[in-house]
């Protein structure tokens, strides 16, 4: 083998110069991934003491209210600075109406206080949306047609938001996708003197097939049908601009793209239109995919992850829901 003269090469520049030292290499940097930029979901459930492993999503749990203020203590020490609330509602107290969603003394509402009270520094967001509540697992009401029903649906999580308001919520986060319900609830919130709380609108929520193991978390199946209708086509990112972009003009503080790694083209695109912040959704099914080839041995889970939100961070996200929150924070 010949030794070639590094003279021979006029290569003025190498950019392997600033990737030889860890030291160089962290001091230009471009993305940085640090714990303010997570949000923790948490999934409640009814009872005192109590941990429910979700079998979908190895290493997540449902927790009893007391568990999850502790939950939400140890993320909180740990840099954490925002949760976001999922109740598991008894079959029971689902109906065709989802009354029980706008419940001030119901689980939510009391997870809300109870959080709040114990951490009234930890921004708490909770869902605004009907298919925990509904007895078809929709986001919204329903006709006898099996049509979701727009403006009924908005009467519903007006009220919703409300009790969530009342409550001590920071931002409500409506995650239906009917058309108008920001500037709806933006109006009666004001109008109820909530004016500090925040909107956070999943602008740009796709009919995706990654939603299953959070549906099988919060107990919910779909009666009929599909999300189609409502949710957006994977296909289109236009109308996803058109809807973040209404979104914004409505009231809405933050806006999410949802989901993350296969929507990374939304987010940056969408990063591009706005000044607001963004969210991203890594949602469960992007959650299970890595957690199933780590059991089998074939990644190391907390280093994908990582990875993985670095890449959320870079196309353009301010802040990123992620079940790999803990595995994420030992790799930083």
């Amino acid at each position: 083998m010949t030794i070639l003269d590094p003279k021979m090469f006029n290569l003025p520049i190498r950019l392997r110069r600033n990737r030889k030292s860890e030291a160089i290499r962290k001091m230009i940097q471009e993305t940085h991934l640090t714990p303010h930029d997570l949000v923790a979901p948490i999934f409640v459930i009814e009872g005192e003491k109590t941990k429910v492993p979700i079998e979908s999503m190895p290493g997540v749990e449902r927790l009893t209210i007391d568990l999850a203020v502790k939950e939400a203590k140890e993320l909180h020490e740990k840099g954490i600075q925002s949760i976001a609330l999922f109740p598991v509602i008894d079959s029971a107290l689902k109906s065709e109406d989802a009354k029980e969603a706008w419940n001030p003394n119901g689980l939510l509402a009391r997870a809300i206080r109870e959080i709040k009270f114990a951490l009234p520094h930890l921004c708490v967001m909770a869902d605004v949306a009907l298919d925990p509540f509904t007895s078809h697992g929709h986001d919204g009401l329903a006709n006898e047609k099996g049509e979701i029903l727009n403006d009924e649906t908005i009467d519903c999580l007006i009220q919703m938001s409300l009790m969530q308001a009342e409550a001590g919520i920071d931002f409500v986060a409506p995650s239906d996708m009917m058309d108008g319900r920001v500037g709806a609830i933006r109006e009666a919130l004001d109008e109820e003197g909530h004016v500090g709380v925040g909107i956070m609108a999943y602008s740009a929520k796709y009919a995706s097939a990654l939603y299953g193991p959070f549906r099988d978390a919060l107990k919910v199946k779909l009666g009929f049908g599909d999300k189609k209708t409502y949710q957006l086509n994977p296909a289109n990112c236009r109308e996803a601009l058109l809807e973040a972009a209404l979104d914004e003009e409505e009231g809405a503080d933050i806006l999410m793209v949802k989901p993350a790694t296969l929507y990374l083209d939304i987010i940056a695109k969408l990063r591009e239109q706005t000044k607001r912040p963004i969210a991203a959704y890594h949602v469960s099914g992007e959650y299970a995919m890595v957690m199933a080839a780590h059991q089998a041995g074939y990644l190391n889970a907390p280093k994908v992850f990582y990875e993985t939100l670095l890449s959320i961070k870079r196309a353009g996200a301010d802040l990123i829901f992620t079940y790999a929150v803990k595995q994420v924070l030992g790799q930083m």
